[in-house]
């Protein structure tokens, strides 16, 4: 059995973690670290696991706790997790971190976009991008995955086959317009997640300056093979879960939908998280609901030249905890599937 530990983990994707993890046969949890929460069972701090998860919340030692683990999962606000981080992997332990600490190569750009200093810019270099469809060769002899973020997800699975057939140019700046329910706030109380603002409320946050940019072209730039900008808006809806983002790209090449639906077909017709859609019939946030599902469908506009994109994932598990499971079965040689195969739940 691999033995896990979670630190951050009565936030909303510790959470999740914690439920995904109580589900798969070949992981044990070994500690769920919170000092909020410490001394108190986990399941009476989330009652849908009370009987189910009935470890107790604990503030980690780093000496002793990190010595009978397999793997650590981070699930910290960025900044707060690097000297953890550190520490494990200093005793041979593998990691995948949540947070956005290790996503963004560039230092200098990760310190302009999320305002704290980078500690670890040794164990930077040697983290992967943990996108599975994408890097899924790289991750087995990765010691530290680095987590995509939840719009990244959405976005970058949507466009990497066009952007790897020159089906957009790297010219082109696609526009990607984002939903978000409000789960993807956190559990500490806000103005982002307070019910009387967000209920019958619908709002566009951080445009052109969302932390999440530079993740994005960096990303697709590696695809493109040239630097690429997007213009990315998100928006904050009265839901709880879900992302629904939907992107507008030039048809350069002027293809008809066989033609662009045989790419998608070709990058991932085989994987198992990622659904394409029929023709005219576009992704929802419900039918991917509580799932590790990546759905997408796209319209030819044949009047503006366009091309329509339309993806849909839920923010806590494709865009965070279940991409972290589907991360770590890759990297222990395990069916990349195991734990994650949840109908998602509808209505």
């Amino acid at each position: 059995m691999i033995r896990a530990g979670i630190i951050g983990a009565t936030g909303f994707v510790g959470a999740e973690l914690t439920r995904l993890i109580a589900n798969h046969p070949e992981v044990d949890i070994a500690f769920l670290d919170s000092r909020t929460y410490k001394d108190k069972e986990f399941g009476k701090v989330y009652p849908n696991m009370l009987d189910i998860i009935t470890e107790k919340c604990s503030t980690v030692n780093m000496e002793y706790d990190l010595e009978n683990i397999d793997i650590l999962f981070s699930a910290l606000p960025h900044g707060l997790s690097q000297s953890a981080i550190k520490h494990a992997l200093s005793k041979g332990v593998k990691v995948i971190d949540l947070s956005a600490d290790f996503r963004i190569d560039d230092v200098d750009t990760y310190e302009a976009w999320y305002k704290v200093a980078h500690t670890a810019k040794e164990e930077l270099k040697d983290a992967v991008y943990g996108l599975c469809e994408i890097n899924r060769g790289k991750i087995p002899n990765a010691k530290l995955i680095a987590n995509p973020g939840c719009y990244p997800t959405s976005i970058i699975l949507a466009l990497y086959p066009l952007l790897k057939e020159k089906i957009i140019s790297d010219q082109d700046i696609p526009i990607a317009d984002s939903k978000s329910g409000v789960s993807g706030a956190g559990r500490t109380p806000s103005e982002g997640n307070l019910y009387a603002l967000c209920n019958e409320n619908m709002k566009a946050y951080g445009i052109g300056s969302h932390r999440h940019t530079p993740e994005i072209e960096q990303e697709l730039s590696k695809a493109a093979g040239g630097e690429m900008f997007i213009q990315f808006t998100p928006h904050l809806a009265p839901m709880t879960r879900g992302i629904l983002s939907t992107i507008y790209v030039k048809n350069l090449k002027g293809l008809d939908y066989d033609a662009i639906k045989s790419v998608y077909s070709k990058y991932y017709g085989e994987e198992p998280f990622v659904r394409i859609l029929d023709k005219d019939v576009y992704p929802q946030t419900k039918a991917v609901y509580a799932s590790n599902y990546c759905d997408i469908g796209f319209k030819v506009d044949e009047r503006t030249k366009s091309i329509i994109i339309v993806s849909a994932i839920d923010n806590l598990v494709k865009g965070a905890a279940g991409q972290a499971i589907q991360n770590m079965n890759i990297m222990f040689g395990i069916d990349e599937t195991e734990g994650l195969n949840h109908v998602p739940i509808l209505p």
